[in-house]
């Protein structure tokens, strides 16, 4: 089917969609990760040509995001039944307010309509995203990219089949077969079919729907995360953070891009960072970080010297840039120069420099003496989520069930007029 085909079975879909019951769309829920399960093996097969076309073109970091595997399946099955575990967002009354004249307001939350997701290279948002669009009462249009296009289409596919099994329309869950550029901007440009756009991917793609888009987009994802390291930290509580938030999956957007180091204690912590990131992993034959340090830091452990961009760039990878700082103003006011709004964290005992440094940056997520990993909507018990919002209009942060829905007043009368 064409794109504008999809989009006009997708506009129809709605009016089977948001009359149905929690216990209906939870039903279908499950069986679509029934559906899921069963089809392991035609799912990893199409994943295995994705894995094999990309070889050689991205990295091995991104082939991770790229790859899945029996536990992945039934780790995307097992999301999309906590989805269905969750409470329905839809039909909520938000406030309700009584008028002198009798007339009863209702603002009530209703779903946003056809909402389409153009991704990368990770299978996973597939599952997610449709997921959360059908428990909150959308239609969900998917623009796969092409490294993980065999993976997706397969994965919809399935879930198809367990829509139909409750007798639902498959046209609940499309996906695009057009995985162009100008495929993305036809669904970008799509006034009238999509009532909301959401890119999940890299900050080029990000920058195109926000730049492009006709329809409303939500900015989601880029994640220049911070972790600064007060002076007042223990030590021993921010080495594991930056392990975790650094090396547990550097591809994601959650993972941490720059350390900063109050200049007190640097001299100090900064051998034992070193000794955690590339000695210990080298000795484990895992692979090292590389540290990309300013100056100062330079000064006291071996790595590479920062450039120019090293402190704007997602690198989504084994690379940590490294700056030390004077004071947790110093620390908040560099992340609002190179923050892209994410998440950051600080370490530290001082209840002071806890609260300068919160009050002090701009971003969806602060951490206090916890890993920016956390920002997920699995963690945050969303079940999972959309995207992460770095805006903040509509929505910030990890984006669940609430985030896909708009509202209606609603306004009860007994034959007043004006």
């Amino acid at each position: 089917m064409t794109t504008h085909e999809i989009l006009v079975s997708a506009k129809k879909a709605k009016a089977v969609l948001s009359p149905l019951s929690s216990k209906e769309k939870n039903d279908a829920l499950c069986a679509m990760a029934d559906a899921l399960v069963l089809a392991t093996d035609a799912i990893l097969a199409e994943n295995k040509k994705d894995l094999e076309a990309a070889k050689g073109r991205i990295s091995d970091v991104m082939l991770d995001r790229l790859m899945l595997n029996e536990k992945r399946i039934v780790a995307m099955a097992d999301g999309m039944r906590e989805v269905a575990k969750l409470d329905d967002p839809v039909g909520k009354v938000l406030s309700r307010v009584e008028r002198p004249n009798g007339l009863v307001i209702e603002k009530v939350s209703v779903p946003l309509g056809v909402v389409g997701i153009i991704y990368e290279s990770r299978p996973n948002v597939t599952s997610d995203a449709a997921a959360l669009c059908l428990k909150s009462g959308n239609v969900c249009v998917l623009r796969s990219g092409k490294e993980a296009f065999a993976s997706a289409h397969a994965i919809v596919e399935a879930m198809r089949t367990g829509l139909e099994k409750v007798g639902l329309p498959k046209e609940l869950v499309d996906i695009l077969d057009d995985t162009s550029r100008a495929g993305a901007e036809e669904l970008m440009r799509a006034r009238g079919f999509v009532d909301m756009l959401i890119p999940r991917g890299g900050a080029g793609l990000i920058r195109a729907c926000v730049e492009n888009a006709t329809v409303p987009c939500i900015e989601t994802g880029t994640g220049i995360c911070h972790i600064y390291v007060d002076e007042s930290a223990d030590l021993t509580k921010a080495l594991p953070i930056l392990v975790n938030a650094k090396t547990s999956r550097p591809s994601v957007c959650n993972a941490a891009e720059v350390c900063l180091v109050h200049a007190a204690i640097a001299e100090r912590f900064l051998p034992m960072l070193k000794g955690a990131l590339v000695d210990e992993r080298e000795k484990d034959g895992k692979a090292p970080v590389e540290l990309r340090l300013d100056e100062r830091a330079a000064a006291l452990i071996d790595g590479t010297k920062a450039g120019e961009r090293d402190f704007d760039t997602e690198f989504l990878d084994y690379i940590l840039a490294v700056r030390i700082v004077d004071s947790v103003e110093e620390a908040a006011a560099h992340i609002l120069a190179h923050s892209t709004g994410h998440s950051e964290a600080i370490i530290a005992e001082s209840a002071e420099a806890q609260t300068k440094f919160v009050n002090g940056v701009d971003s969806a997520a602060v951490y206090i003496n916890a890993s920016t990993r956390f920002t997920d909507g699995g963690e945050f018990g969303l079940g999972c989520e959309m995207g992460i919002s770095t805006q903040k209009l509509h929505a910030r942060g990890p984006m669940g069930l609430c985030e896909l829905t708009s509202y209606q007043y609603r306004i009860h009368g007994n034959g007043q007029i004006r």
